[in-house]
């Protein structure tokens, strides 16, 4: 029922620049928190940001300064602006969604995307 569809992800250059994006089916989606992860090769799936229903933000320390998760809510949309990105950024990148509004928590979510390949070359 609940669908999560990511885009946007590519090839890039070391320095470079790419905006994910994620229409999400949950409702009311401004309620919801949404988070991105990602999955390098050999690496377990790792959290890369999220955002409350307040706008408020949270990064992994690997990303801040770099990346800037965002939402429209009159799009039902959640963007990952990523800059400078680095080879280490490689991975398949995940939309989450959790099951309840005003959930919060790395561990709390049940609703994921596809997923969308981003390839950062040295």
């Amino acid at each position: 029922q609940v669908q999560l569809v990511e885009s946007g992800g590519g090839l890039v250059q070391a320095g470079g620049s790419l905006r994910l994006s994620c229409a999400a089916s949950v409702r009311p989606f401004g309620w919801y928190a949404m988070g991105w992860f990602r999955q390098a090769p050999g690496k377990e799936r790792e959290f890369v940001a999220a955002i409350k229903w307040t706008t408020s933000t949270f990064y992994a320390d690997s990303v801040k300064g770099r990346f800037t998760i965002s939402r429209d809510n009159a799009k039902n949309t959640v963007y990952l602006q990523m800059n400078s990105l680095k080879p280490e950024d490689t991975g398949v990148y995940y939309c989450a969604a959790p099951s309840q509004p005003f959930k919060l928590g790395h561990d709390s979510y049940d609703y994921w995307g596809q997923g969308t390949q981003v390839t950062v070359s040295s």
